[in-house]
């Protein structure tokens, strides 16, 4: 089976309410969705026609005494998850639940980056949960077309992806008083971007952009869904669109649209 190391594969919704998230997301997006069939798992596997692209679960109770709010995680594909595991905490990061089985689905690790931005390292162990790992088109509507960290530290974080990751840097834009904006790059394709987080913003984090056709038409679905727009329309370089966002239950998320 492949793993697509170092690859952004999936990406999960941790919410303290799954009905209502679901009502949401289908409203702004409309996912498909349908359970997981994972004996004993609330888990909702959310897809763009017939091709998933994340999943939806209710908040854990361990994760709230923790002080977890709703949330979106990113997977990043490993050959080894528990060799992966032992070389984030070489390079600085941290263990947030060790290497674990999902019967007949992978086997999984939370972890976080030198200053604390959560993500989880996935390798599937079934042909099916392999072939779900499969990037869909990168511009389709409903998939994820961008990721962007909110290091603590620029450098420092993206010395930490680069080697566990093979990472590499692409363009770098100046953002005058907010830092340097710094792509990175997989196997020669941009695959998100990196920036030292802005004092304000109380903890480095992940953030993910689903792909809309146009950036003012998803807006107004997200405000009449109940969402809140945080942020934008803007245009970016390149000429893209973005809003960020936030649901009803609280988890943040973004959007990219070629047009306005």
């Amino acid at each position: 089976m492949t793993t697509f190391a170092g690859d952004f594969l999936w990406y999960d919704l941790m919410t303290p309410d799954p009905d209502a998230g679901r009502a949401f997301y289908k409203a702004v997006f409309g996912w498909n969705m349908a359970d997981s069939g994972v004996p004993g798992a609330n888990y909702t596997v959310l897809s763009v026609g017939q091709a998933p692209v994340g999943g939806m679960m209710p908040l854990p109770d361990d994760a709230k005494a923790m002080g977890v709010p709703p949330c979106w995680t990113g997977y990043i594909g490993s050959d080894d998850v528990d060799a992966d595991e032992k070389r984030v905490m070489e390079a600085g990061g941290s263990v947030r639940k060790p290497a674990t089985d999902i019967p007949s689905v992978g086997r999984f690790a939370v972890v976080a980056d030198p200053h604390g931005a959560v993500f989880i390292l996935f390798k599937p162990n079934t042909p099916a949960a392999d072939q779900n790992c499969a990037p869909p088109d990168p511009a389709a509507p409903g998939t994820v077309g961008w990721r962007e960290l909110m290091a603590g530290d620029l450098e420092t974080d993206f010395n930490f992806y680069a080697t566990m990751f093979g990472w590499t840097k692409a363009a770098a834009h100046d953002m005058g008083p907010m830092g340097v904006y710094q792509l990175f790059a997989k196997d020669g394709v941009d695959r998100g971007g990196m920036m030292t987080k802005m004092p304000q913003m109380p903890v480095p984090h992940w953030g993910y952009y689903f792909n809309v056709a146009a950036i003012d038409a998803a807006a107004t679905r997200v405000a009449d869904a109940g969402g809140k727009i945080c942020n934008g329309p803007m245009q970016v370089p390149g000429g893209q669109w973005i809003v960020q966002c936030q649901d009803p239950q609280g988890a943040f998320f973004n959007m990219v649209a070629p047009s306005r």
